[in-house]
C-alpha cells in the first residue's frame, strides 16, 4: 500500500491498494473509492475486542476494504479541521484519544486503554478510556488542529492542558497534576489541573481540541 495526504485544514488520507490489499475502518468513514474495491464488514474479531470498540466510543462493527481484480484506491476525509497523522507501530504501539481513529492497515489491533489511576481519568482531559495501537502497519488518526511533536527522553516531562495530548507512545506514563497556588487556580484561566506526560517517548499535541473549540463559541455568560 501507497498513499497521500492531502488538503489543508480538513485533509483527506487517500490510500492505494495493490490487487488482494486490504484496509480497515470504522463504519461511515469511506469518503470515496474506485469501483475495483469492495467492502466487507465485520465484527472485527471476538466478542471482547466488539465490546472494546464499543466502550471506546467506535463502532462495534468495522468494514474492510480490498482492491479486487485489479488495483485501487480508497479516500478517508477528516470529520474535523486538523490533521491526520500517519503512524508506524509495527515496532512500538501508540495511546491515542478514543475519538483519533481514521483508518489502518490490516494487521493493526485495536484495543482499548484504561487510565490507570481514577484522578488521571477524571481531571486529566483525556477521560478513563483511551485506544492503543499495535500490531503491524499504520494507523491513520485525525487529530484537532495543528500537531506539535516532541521526543521525551526518560524521566523527562511536559506538563499539558486538558485536552491538548492527541496520541502517545505506549512507553509514556501520563498522571495529573493540580496548579499550585489558590490564586494560580481561580484567577490564572488555566484551570485547577494539568496533565503531566513523562518519558521516554515520543508525544504528538494538537493545538485546537474539539472541546476548547466549543467553548470558545459558546455564548458569553
Amino acid at each position: 500500500m501507497t498513499y497521500e495526504i492531502l488538503g489543508g485544514t480538513l485533509p483527506v488520507v487517500i490510500c492505494h491498494l495493490n490487487n488482494g490489499e486490504s484496509i480497515v475502518c470504522e463504519k461511515g468513514s469511506m469518503s470515496w473509492m474506485s469501483d475495483s474495491i469492495k467492502m466487507e464488514t465485520n465484527a472485527g474479531g471476538s466478542f471482547g475486542k466488539m465490546l472494546s470498540r464499543a466502550v471506546s466510543g467506535e463502532s462495534i462493527f468495522q468494514n474492510v476494504y480490498t482492491a479486487s481484480g485489479k488495483d485501487g484506491e480508497i479516500a478517508f476525509a477528516s470529520s474535523f479541521p486538523g490533521k491526520i497523522l500517519d503512524i508506524d507501530v509495527s515496532e512500538k504501539a501508540i495511546i491515542a484519544q478514543k475519538t483519533a481513529f481514521l483508518a489502518c492497515e490490516k494487521d493493526v489491533c485495536l484495543e482499548l486503554f484504561f487510565q490507570r489511576k481514577l484522578s488521571t481519568g477524571f481531571f486529566g482531559g483525556e477521560g478513563f478510556i483511551m485506544q492503543k495501537f499495535s500490531g503491524n502497519g499504520r494507523v491513520f488518526i485525525e487529530i484537532d488542529g495543528s500537531c506539535v511533536e516532541y521526543d521525551l527522553a526518560a524521566d523527562e516531562s511536559m506538563l499539558v492542558d486538558t485536552g491538548y495530548l492527541a496520541a502517545m507512545d505506549e512507553t509514556c506514563k501520563i498522571e495529573i497534576e493540580a496548579v499550585k497556588g489558590i490564586g494560580n487556580k481561580l484567577f490564572g484561566g488555566e484551570g485547577f489541573f494539568n496533565t503531566r506526560i513523562t518519558g521516554p517517548g515520543h508525544i504528538w499535541l494538537q493545538t485546537m481540541p474539539k472541546s476548547k473549540l466549543v467553548s470558545l463559541m459558546s455564548p458569553a455568560e
